[in-house]
Parts: C-alpha cells; sequence; structure tokens
C-alpha cells in the first residue's frame, strides 16, 4: 500500500506547526538498519504527542 504522493512533505508541514524547534524531516524508505541508531534514544517531545493524538485511538468493541 505505503503512502500516497505528497504525504511526507505535508507530514513535514505539520512537525513544523506543531515542533517549530524539533527540525524534524519525514524521509521515505527508513531501512530498519538506519532505524537502529534510535532504538535507544530519549524522546523528548513523547508526552506532548501523546496527549494530542490520544484522543485520536480507536477503543472499543469494533477498534
Amino acid at each position: 500500500m505505503g503512502f500516497k504522493a505528497g504525504c511526507l512533505n505535508e507530514l513535514e508541514r505539520i512537525l513544523e506547526k506543531v515542533l517549530p524547534h524539533a527540525m524534524l524531516k519525514a524521509k521515505p524508505n527508513l531501512s530498519y538498519k538506519a532505524a537502529g541508531q534510535f532504538r535507544h534514544c530519549n524522546f523528548p517531545y513523547y508526552d506532548q504527542l501523546t496527549s494530542i493524538y490520544a484522543k485520536d485511538q480507536a477503543t472499543g468493541k469494533d477498534a
């Protein structure tokens, strides 16, 4: 399936609005090997992001 064209650009715009000084960039085709460097790193914005997106989590019998 994958993402539609332009999805990563939109994601970058949203991240820039929400976390302006984080300088996060969306990169397509991130391999497991490249992602391994983040395995044991702290994520400083985890609590803020969970408070924003927790309400969007599907719950209930039909989830």
